[in-house]
């Protein structure tokens, strides 16, 4: 039975969430590692009585580790409003009180059974797993407070990259779309309106919270207002072929994170080319993960400055791919002769999933 996640916000906590099975069993395979050094380690107990002792040593550590585990995903709520050295603190507190329970339900278990066991045996045993847990449980904190570190930092810089990336709206683009708009007014007042319109839809998304995630819909149609003031400019020579029936559009997604691609394929893509080209758009729910493809034509003559010129927002899309997902998230490159195509793949997850659950 999973526990009920919290709705306070516990980003800043460095903690993790141990109600997760994800990190219930990296805290369980960490126990069983430390079973095996406390089992081998003796060199005056032999090899055979070792191994015999592995398994009493490893229930032992194992209900010490998921003992704490349930403790501190209990209290987490309660850590997300304190400091980092507070919470670090109580959490490392708490494990050397559940080392100390455990301990003495160990003890009385064993005395209960017929084993003899002094009171100095008795004390000796309690300090010596309390000293031992205290060893190992102080790096696994501070491990787990590093690795919170580093992601706070990727994600910070991600997140900066991401500003930087909004802001800058090319000034080609910017001075070809008023151009466009102008030369609409007299004669079409109509697409004219809804260009501008269309133009201020981009200037707010490059305005908005990098940090909030936005449904794939939304990024969606930014992408189909980005693509009809191009129209605009390019007419026939920017041809379009969308195939993205099967992505749900309640995935999230961060933001500006397919546009810059598309206004990557027609600055590179479609423009030097005299008779422009066709960009295609495909995209694909498959075993609970989004791949999406961006193809355009390629202008094999300056193909090396084409890469050069991508390099910006594909790192950029990738960090936060990275940072969001981890290993899961992905952008690749591939190319041939006549094509350049960027695919993106990434898990679904909507509002109503926990990604951390999974």
């Amino acid at each position: 039975m999973r526990l009920k996640r919290s709705t306070i916000n516990c980003d800043d906590l460095f903690l993790p969430d141990l109600c997760g099975m994800r990190m219930v069993f990296v805290v369980v395979i960490i126990a069983q590692l430390a079973a095996f050094v406390l089992a081998l380690a003796p060199l005056d107990i032999p090899l055979a009585q070792r191994w015999n002792n592995l398994g009493m040593i490893s229930l032992y550590v194992q209900w010490c580790a998921l003992g704490s585990c349930t403790v501190l995903c209990i209290v987490r709520p309660w850590l997300c409003g304190m400091t980092n050295i507070q919470a670090g603190l109580i959490s490392y507190l708490l494990i050397l009180l559940v080392i100390v329970l455990v301990t003495e339900l160990a003890y009385w278990l064993i005395y209960k059974s017929g084993y003899e066991a002094s009171q100095t045996w008795h004390i000796h045993f309690l300090l010596r797993n309390v000293v031992i847990g205290a060893i190992i449980s102080g790096p696994i904190l501070r491990y787990f407070y590093v690795q919170n570190q580093w992601r706070r930092n990727i994600q910070a810089e991600s997140e900066a990259r991401l500003q930087a990336l909004q802001s800058r709206i090319r000034p080609h683009f910017l001075f070809n779309s008023m151009n466009t708009i102008a030369s609409l007014i007299p004669a079409e007042p109509q697409q004219a309106e809804d260009a501008v319109e269309n133009l201020a839809d981009l200037f707010r998304a490059s305005l908005s919270d990098a940090r909030n995630l936005i449904p794939l819909s939304e990024e969606l149609e930014l992408c189909h207002r980005y693509l009809d003031i191009e129209a605009l400019r390019l007419g026939e020579r920017l041809q379009q072929k969308w195939s993205i029936d099967t992505l749900p559009r309640d995935a999230l997604v961060p933001p500006l994170l397919i546009q810059p691609l598309l206004e990557n394929a027609i600055y590179h893509g479609i423009e030097p080319l005299t008779d422009g080209g066709t960009i295609e758009i495909a995209g694909q729910l498959e075993n609970k993960k989004i791949e999406l493809t961006i193809r355009n034509p390629l202008n094999h003559d300056s193909a090396q400055q084409i890469a050069r010129g991508n390099q910006l927002a594909q790192d950029n899309i990738r960090e936060r791919l990275v940072a969001l997902h981890g290993k899961q998230g992905d952008l690749q490159i591939e190319t041939d002769e006549h094509h350049y195509q960027v695919k993106l793949s990434f898990p679904y997850q909507n509002e109503y999933e926990d990604p951390d659950r999974r």
